[in-house]
């Protein structure tokens, strides 16, 4: 489901109180994280290239951050359930703004590199283990989303695993963290993509992190070694 992403000049107009007509696809692709995936969506700034050709975003702070991948501040959270008509028109005050899902809510995010990520995923999938959704971005990053309070239970995890003095790149995304949806644009970098979409059964129910952090940190540390 295609999603339309505008530019700068359009969070320039909100601003100024001029509004823009939203196009019917923006509330379609909303609608689906709300309303079949059951997720919170949150209207994100848009990041795009400068004159000088560095990443610029739209929320104007020259020294943004995150540019193109966080929250807007004048924008609120549109809850799972969200029906169509609420979300085109919700979407309609902020048009262009990219789709970012809140983490810490419906799932966490276990976020390895893209290569290790494939590879786990072939595994995970052998052992036949239960997956949630997992996104690719165009940074070269794959995560894997799974059961809320990952983020906070992952030390001791590692820890009783015996990982916890390995050299992992392997983190953990949890509430205050925000994913940029597929298939908006990630801070002017490209597409966000899923490497396995969500579906009914396991966007409400990420497996719990402590199924998939053994592959995971097993082949990460190939990975890094």
């Amino acid at each position: 489901m295609g999603f339309t992403i505008g530019g700068i000049r359009e969070f320039r107009d909100i601003r100024h109180g001029t509004r823009k007509r939203v196009r019917p696809a923006e509330g379609s692709a909303v609608a689906e994280y709300t309303g079949l995936w059951g997720w919170d969506v949150v209207p994100g700034a848009r990041a795009a290239r400068g004159g000088d050709g560095r990443t610029v975003c739209s929320c104007g702070a020259d020294d943004c951050p995150a540019p193109g991948a966080h929250p807007l501040a004048f924008a609120g959270t549109l809850p799972a359930g969200t029906t169509l008509e609420k979300a085109a028109a919700a979407w309609a005050e902020t048009p262009g703004a990219a789709v970012l899902l809140p983490v810490g809510r419906s799932f966490d995010v276990l976020d390895v590199p893209v290569a290790a990520g494939r590879t786990a995923l072939v595994r995970l999938e052998r052992m036949g283990l239960p997956l949630g959704p997992v996104a690719a971005t165009p940074t070269g990053r794959a995560l894997f989303f799974v059961a809320p309070g990952a983020a906070a239970g992952l030390p001791t995890l590692l820890y009783r695993m015996g990982w916890d003095d390995a050299s992992l790149d392997l983190r953990c995304l949890g509430p205050g963290d925000h994913v940029v949806a597929p298939p908006c644009d990630l801070a002017g970098l490209g597409p966000m993509r899923w490497l396995r979409p969500p579906t009914l059964d396991s966007a409400g129910h990420p497996p719990e992190a402590k199924l998939l952090l053994g592959t995971l940190a097993y082949v990460c540390h190939r990975v890094c070694a």
